[in-house]
């Protein structure tokens, strides 16, 4: 298995797992020049911004320790980007959170990160 393919399943897994905690799926690897974001979901009154990473094993630190400032930099311009090709968003709350995952690609453990930057 590629990591590509390993990845496309974490990311379904995980926003099946988000579509369970009743947030709604507004974008999917969304791009901009600055960079992509998995993930673009509507909880409530709120955008969540959702970056999904994998790591097969935690040896080297999890996915979430992946997510340094330059990452979170780019996927904030990307939020921005987003944001300015949606006005009706405007007005609304906004959060980054992490979905990091672990162990088997098919039947990966998830955590999630509510307000991870």
């Amino acid at each position: 298995m590629t990591a590509q393919s390993s990845g496309a399943l974490v990311e379904q897994a995980a926003y099946e797992y988000l579509q369970q905690q009743s947030l709604a799926l507004l974008a999917r690897n969304f791009r901009s020049r600055s960079g992509e974001i998995d993930l673009i979901m509507r909880d409530r009154d709120c955008v969540v911004f959702v970056e999904v990473r994998y790591r097969a094993s935690t040896q080297f630190g999890g996915g979430a320790v992946s997510v340094d400032h330059r990452k979170r930099r780019k996927i904030i311009h990307t939020a921005e980007y987003f944001l300015l090709r949606n006005p009706q968003l405007g007005n609304v709350a906004c959060r980054f959170d992490v979905i990091a995952a672990t162990g088997s690609a098919h039947q990966p453990d998830l955590t999630w990160i509510r307000n991870a930057f």
